[in-house]
Formats: C-alpha cells, sequence, structure tokens
C-alpha cells in the first residue's frame, strides 16, 4: 500500500475546486483512496467563522468563565451541538449536529489567520460525494474519498484522524461469520478501515507540511455507496454516554 502526498502552498477558498486540484496534481489513479482533511473542506464551504461576529449568549459567558475559555468559541461550540456529554479541565465534549461525540464540537483556530475558527462541514459525506462525483465527471476515474479530521480517544493519550465523511467504499470492514486461523468462527470482528486509512494518511500529512490532502493506493476495496453514520455507535449501544 502506498500513501501518496499532494502539497500545496495556495490557501483554499470557496471558488476553489478541490477536486481540480487533486486531478492537476497528475498523481491520481483508477481506484485510488483520496483522504481530504477536513480544514480544507470547511475553509472551501464557506465554515471559516470571523470571531469579531460572535455574539456569546448569557450561558457561554457562564460555561466560559467557569472553563477559562473564550465565550465566543464557546458560544460556536453551543450551536454547533446537539448536547453537552462532559465538562471538565476546560474541555466540552458534545455531541454535534453531525453525531460526533468531540471535543469542542471539532472548532478549531489552528491553520487559519488570527481571529478566525473553522466549523465542521454540515455534512461531510456530501462534500466527499460532490469531490467523488466531480473526479469522475472531469477525468472518467473511480476513487473513493474519505474527509478526515483529529479527534481525541478515551482511554488513550494522544489523538488521531478519524473518518468523518465518506463515499464510495464501506467504513467497516465486517469479519462477521468468517474463520478465523484456528478455524472458529468469528462473531462480533468489524474493523474501522476508513479511521485506520486516515490514521495512516495522517503520517503522511502532518500538521504543518501543506499536504492536506493524500492518495492511498494499492488498497483493495470494493467500490460501494455508504455513510460514515456507520461508524457512529448507537446510544443504546454506548456504554458510556
Amino acid at each position: 500500500m502506498q500513501i501518496i502526498p499532494i502539497h500545496f502552498e495556495k490557501e483554499i477558498e470557496p471558488s476553489d475546486d478541490i477536486s481540480d486540484i487533486i486531478l492537476k496534481s497528475e498523481k491520481l489513479r483508477d481506484g485510488d483512496i483520496v483522504v481530504v482533511a477536513q480544514k480544507i473542506i470547511s475553509k472551501q464551504e464557506g465554515r471559516l467563522i470571523d470571531l469579531s461576529t460572535v455574539i456569546p449568549s448569557l450561558l457561554a459567558e457562564g460555561i466560559s468563565s467557569q472553563y477559562h475559555k473564550d465565550p465566543k468559541i464557546t458560544e460556536l461550540i453551543l450551536s454547533e451541538s446537539k448536547r453537552i456529554v462532559r465538562m471538565k479541565n476546560g474541555i466540552l465534549i458534545v455531541e454535534t449536529n453531525q453525531g460526533f461525540i468531540c471535543a469542542n464540537a471539532g472548532i478549531d483556530e489552528s491553520n487559519v489567520r488570527e481571529g478566525y475558527a473553522t466549523l465542521l462541514p454540515v455534512n461531510s459525506d456530501v462534500s466527499a460525494q460532490k469531490i467523488r462525483k466531480n473526479i469522475f465527471e472531469q477525468s472518467n476515474k473511480n476513487v473513493a474519498v474519505i474527509i478526515s479530521d483529529t479527534f481525541g480517544r478515551p482511554f488513550r493519550m494522544g489523538q488521531t484522524n478519524h473518518a468523518i465523511g465518506v463515499s464510495g467504499l464501506n467504513p467497516i470492514l465486517d469479519y462477521v461469520g468468517t474463520l478465523d486461523s484456528f478455524n472458529k468462527v468469528l462473531r462480533v470482528t468489524a474493523i474501522a478501515i476508513a479511521d485506520e486509512l486516515t490514521s495512516a494518511s495522517e503520517l503522511v500529512m502532518g500538521k504543518s507540511l501543506k499536504c492536506p490532502i493524500v492518495i492511498i493506493r494499492d488498497y483493495l476495496f470494493k467500490p460501494e455507496d455508504h455513510s460514515v453514520d456507520e461508524l457512529i455507535r448507537p446510544e443504546h449501544e454506548d456504554l458510556f454516554r
């Protein structure tokens, strides 16, 4: 399996076509998987917020004073969340409007100019579908697309990249019903391959290498229509909510 970086210096604007940037790299082949960092998707889709325009609510002011946070960031977190799951040590763990459980609703001030923050895409599956469709229409190349973001993990130190949007592949490789090496039937094993692919891609992307897109080649997958929602554990099965 290969992980091929696409570097570019240009700051992404809403008028840019990310699929065009990928194709102009002249690195893409039929059957590749394209992993795109959430940050450039958010910038391209106009999810870059000028913090000077944000007016904090009384709730945001109260939470911020208790947890030493910027009330404008707290207001954005609240507006991008269905509910607060936990609050401790200055961190708000929330369920986002998209259904993800993560810190601070995925709102990020890194790799943007001072006084701005990015929000998660409204629907990253749709974002991935648009890029995949445009690539096929412009080049006749059939690829899969994954949108990635960096999340923390309960019980483990450090962050890893996770899939927050998919198009063209099943995000889960289900082994249930198959045999292990001792001919025992597997009953519960299902591997989150979309998350594993995005974690591998982050080793090439980095955080300051100006590489927000990578191509994963020679990973065998079946082209299928699926949603990132399949990676989200239903609340009735979640032992920690």
